[in-house]
C-alpha cells in the first residue's frame, strides 16, 4: 500500500480535497543578497519529452478555474482520473512550470494513488523545488521526509533542493545540517551543491563556513580549481573563489 502524503501534509484526502488554508510562508528576515538558484528556469523532468496534449492543457486549465472544494473534487473526478499516465505526468509538470503549488501538491497526492504509479524519486525532488521556491519550508521537510515511507532514499539532488529551500529563507544553519547528513549518506555533494552553499555563503557573510565548503570540494570534486573558475566566469560579479 503507498504511503500517504495527505496526513503530513494536512490537507483532506481525495475526494473532499481542498485548498490549502492560510498557508505558512517563511518571511524570515534575511540578507537579500542570497540566492539559491542556478537554473536557468524551471527545470524540465526527465520523462517529459513531448508537448502538452489537449487534454492535459484541458486539465490545468480547469484545475485552475476550480475555486471550491466541490468544484476542484469534480476536476479530479471527471477529469484528471481519465488522463492517461503520460497526461497526468505532463499535468504536474505544467502546474510546476506555471508555481500553482497548491494544485501541483495535490496532484501529486493523486497520481501516487494510480496503480501504474512506482516510487520515483526525482518527482519528490520537483516538488521539494517548488516548496522551496515559495517558501513552504515544514511541508517541503515533511515531503523529504515521506521519500523513504515510498521505498527510496534520498540521493545528491533531493539534499541539494532541500539545501536550497532553507537557504531561500536565510536558515543557513538548518542548510549545514543537511549538507553534513547529505555527506554522511551514500551520496556526496556535486558541484551544484556546492556552488549554491558557497555562493549563499559568501553572501550572508559566513565567510568561514565558504572556507570550510572550499576545502571540501578538494575532497569531493575532480577538478576543484576548474570548478572555482567556471564559477567565476558564469558569475563575475562575486569576488575570487580561491582554495584556501
Amino acid at each position: 500500500m503507498k504511503p500517504t502524503l495527505v496526513g503530513s501534509l494536512k490537507f483532506s484526502h481525495i475526494p473532499q480535497m481542498g485548498f490549502l488554508q492560510n498557508p505558512q510562508i517563511h518571511n524570515r528576515q534575511h540578507p537579500s543578497t542570497v540566492t539559491c538558484g542556478l537554473r536557468g528556469g524551471t527545470r524540465k523532468p526527465l520523462w517529459r519529452s513531448r508537448v502538452l496534449s489537449t487534454e492535459a492543457i484541458q486539465a490545468v486549465h480547469s484545475l485552475k478555474l476550480a475555486n471550491s472544494n466541490s468544484k476542484l473534487h469534480h476536476v479530479f473526478s471527471t477529469r484528471l482520473s481519465r488522463l492517461l499516465k503520460a497526461d497526468l505526468l505532463d499535468t504536474l509538470a505544467e502546474l510546476q512550470r506555471q508555481n500553482e503549488f497548491h494544485l501541483a501538491l495535490k496532484v501529486f497526492e493523486f497520481l501516487r494513488k494510480e496503480e501504474w504509479y512506482k516510487s520515483d524519486l526525482s518527482l519528490y525532488c520537483d516538488m521539494i523545488q517548488l516548496l522551496g521556491k515559495n517558501r513552504m519550508i515544514e511541508m517541503a521537510e515533511q515531503l523529504f521526509g515521506e521519500v523513504e515511507k515510498d521505498g527510496l532514499k534520498p540521493d545528491t539532488r533531493a539534499f541539494t533542493e532541500m539545501i536550497g529551500a532553507y537557504l531561500q529563507v536565510g536558515m543557513i544553519e538548518r542548510a549545514m545540517e543537511t549538507y553534513e547528513r547529505l555527506k554522511a549518506s551514500a551520496c556526496s555533494p556535486d558541484k551544484l551543491t556546492f556552488t549554491i552553499l558557497i555562493r549563499n555563503l559568501e553572501n550572508a557573510g559566513k565567510e568561514e563556513l565558504a572556507a570550510v565548503l572550499k576545502k571540501d570540494c578538494i575532497e569531493y570534486l575532480e577538478d576543484p580549481q576548474r570548478f572555482f573558475k567556471d564559477v567565476q566566469q558564469k558569475h563575475p560579479k562575486r569576488q575570487q573563489l580561491d582554495l584556501v
